[in-house]
């Protein structure tokens, strides 16, 4: 379909050149139409940026919902941290989830409230499913007892901290650092 090969220029035009530097001139030349094409797909730049957004957001939001049903038989400990690995490792290759992040972090001024309430949506839906894994853990006694969402907030700043180091494109192995660092001091504090 043309959309798709027109969001996958956009995505490479934005994550090179950023909203404002993107030229959907460069974009339809990428895929072979002329500028005035693109609107017959879509209504202007802001509504190709979203949508780029949002398949981005997509991806991410059903990469880390199916992780832990493909992790089932797997203890507590194991399961948290190849979550973890797997975000790292999601963010560091997927070119949508690097433009994901810098966007969530710095989206453009005039759409910063759409692309905010998107990033705290899927934020939410991601904090439900681990407050439901954290529960389940805490009914098993797998874990140490606690209300559900303060191992969930807590293991989710890990995933900010993560977030962060990928975000300033730091060394692999200053983020590897900062995820074993605090994922041991996380895994001492819930293990029984």
């Amino acid at each position: 379909m043309k959309s798709d090969e027109i969001k996958r220029a956009a995505l490479k035009y934005f994550t090179i050149h950023g909203y404002e530097g993107a030229s959907l001139s460069k974009i339809a030349e990428e895929v072979g139409l002329k500028k005035q094409s693109l609107y017959s797909h879509f209504k202007g730049k802001d509504d190709l940026f979203l949508q780029v957004i949002r398949d981005a957001g997509e991806v991410e939001l059903n990469t880390k919902l199916s992780f832990f049903n493909n992790h089932k038989n797997d203890s507590p400990e194991k399961s948290l941290h190849a979550y973890l690995v797997m975000v790292k490792e999601l963010f560091q290759l997927d070119e949508r989830m690097k433009f994901w992040l810098r966007i969530s972090f710095f989206p453009p001024e005039h759409l910063y409230h759409v692309i905010i309430n998107e990033v705290f949506a899927i934020e939410d839906q991601v904090m439900e499913m681990l407050e439901a894994k954290f529960a389940e853990w805490m009914k098993e006694e797998e874990i140490y007892k606690e209300h559900p969402s303060i191992p969930a907030s807590a293991f989710t700043g890990i995933v900010d901290t993560l977030m962060l180091e990928l975000l300033y494109d730091s060394s692999p192995e200053r983020i590897n650092e900062k995820l074993e660092s605090t994922w041991t001091v996380f895994w001492r504090g819930i293990s029984k």
